[in-house]
């Protein structure tokens, strides 16, 4: 029987990136155009959700950003609608003005 940590490790090492379901701190430093050290303190602050195999950690690409390679998943989809709608219905007319100029 197969751990969960294993089972990471596999989709991990599989492939090149655009393959992988997880990558590591490197490889998720290198697409936000920051240090790892700086992703290893977002992962701690929780702002970066990572799982920890052995010494290092593997983030799941679903868990990124969309303008980094994330997905776009039905949760996320409807946290940009409600997100929308809501400055749609509070700056509706300065939104309507502004599409004017």
């Amino acid at each position: 029987m197969a751990t969960i940590d294993k089972l990471v490790a596999e989709r991990y090492f599989a492939g090149n990136m655009a393959d992988k379901e997880f990558l590591s701190t490197r490889e998720v430093a290198d697409l936000l155009g920051i240090s790892t050290a700086a992703v290893k303190k977002k992962i701690k602050f929780g702002t970066i959700k990572a799982r920890k195999v052995g010494r290092n950690y593997v983030i799941n690409k679903a868990d990124l950003p969309i303008e980094v390679g994330g997905e776009l998943t039905e949760i996320k989809k409807k946290l940009i609608d409600d997100a929308v709608r809501k400055t749609v219905s509070e700056y509706g007319e300065t939104l309507r003005l502004l599409g004017k100029e």
